[in-house]
């Protein structure tokens, strides 16, 4: 999930916001993505149409805010949780991203909420062409540039441009599926982090002009997180290995799926934490074997949470039984995540709940 299924692993994500230029007096959202220091506040003004922006090298130019939105499926949820968080509901048509639990304890029945227009997945878990046409949208949404490949059955951003619809790649992902990115869009998917997140929202928030909405939160959820900086700065960092047991298909030898790299390495860092698998791709990610983990230095077991039924307290008492020698074993120190930790409005939270595992709450 940019990931949540593990129908192809986890798509890197990145940083930097999307140069955005707008013809006019269009209104704009100013945001410094360098620290996360009480000095970066994203700054909104109301969006004046028509709007220009350059998305995955294309220009897009929106005469008023999208109605008609189709949210493709991407194995994520940072899409449909971010038009939640900017009340942009209503003007989903169709959404085809779902997670079976989350961090903030009204999201997944605010997702269920959201029309589905009968979106049927094929596949390679994406929305067929076909179906996205005979829903005549304004604007289609991927979190992935893959997501609009027709190898995988999915319209292109040619199709949906002659049927008079936009097309929207969710900014950190412009390289993630296009073999043809440019240096720029693979800088930004090697820079992934939280601010990545951010800058999903702020853009969201200028297309649909809700950019004082967007930049609330942005603000908020930066100042929690420099709140959590000024508590862990100077605390040794513990080492904290981040494992999904129910995306155990994501590893070749069938243990829980490890984490690591991009963004997740950067909410650990801000949590006062090293990941333990820090730096490494999805491919090595998913070669880990029993040997790896049980040389692992682990402080601190994150349990990600995938379905409903799952019982972070079980998954974490199986794997301290598992792995006696790691120090969070002994301890029995965990905490557990969800959606927090994937790319989306959430990332804060997952911050908090790594940090007072780790250094203890306040």
């Amino acid at each position: 999930m940019n990931t949540y299924l593990p129908s192809r692993g986890v798509p890197a994500l990145a940083v930097v916001l999307v140069a955005a230029t707008a013809c006019g007096t269009a209104g704009s959202v100013a945001n410094t993505p360098t620290s996360t220091g009480p000095s970066v506040i994203a700054t909104a003004a109301p969006t004046t149409y028509p709007l220009t922006i350059e998305n995955c090298g294309r220009k897009l130019t929106f005469d008023k805010a999208p109605s008609r939105v189709v949210l493709l499926n991407g194995t994520s949820v940072a899409e449909v949780e971010s038009f939640l968080t900017l009340g942009l509901e209503d003007r989903i048509l169709a959404n085809s991203q779902s997670y079976g639990v989350s961090d903030d304890p009204s999201m997944v029945a605010k997702v269920k909420n959201v029309p589905t227009a009968g979106l049927k997945l094929n596949d390679n878990f994406e929305v067929p062409r076909e179906q996205v046409l005979a829903l005549k949208p304004d604007l289609v949404i991927s979190t992935w540039a893959g997501g609009f490949d027709e190898k995988i059955g999915s319209i292109t951003r040619d199709q949906l441009a002659q049927a008079g619809a936009q097309s929207y790649v969710t900014p950190v992902n412009c390289a993630y599926g296009d073999p043809a990115a440019s240096p720029a869009d693979r800088e930004r998917l090697k820079g992934q982090s939280i601010e990545s997140s951010f800058e999903l929202l702020l853009q969201l928030g200028q297309i649909f002009d809700v950019q004082q909405r967007a930049a609330d939160h942005v603000n908020q959820a930066r100042a929690k997180i420099e709140q959590i900086r000024q508590r862990v700065a100077g605390k040794q960092p513990k080492s904290v290995l981040v494992a999904y047991p129910g995306m155990a298909m994501m590893n070749s030898n069938g243990l829980p799926a490890v984490f690591g790299g991009g963004i997740y390495d950067d909410i650990v860092s801000r949590a006062g934490g090293v990941n333990a698998f820090a730096g490494r791709t999805t491919a090595e990610l998913s070669e880990i074997n029993a040997e790896a983990l049980a040389a692992a230095k682990v402080d601190v077991l994150v349990i990600g949470l995938y379905q409903e039924n799952e019982n972070a307290e079980k998954l974490a008492a199986d794997l301290f039984a598992k792995f006696p020698q790691w120090e969070a074993s002994k301890t029995r120190t965990y905490t557990s995540v969800s959606d927090s930790f994937y790319l989306g409005p959430l990332n804060a939270v997952a911050v908090g709940k790594i940090a007072d595992a780790a250094h203890g709450r306040q």
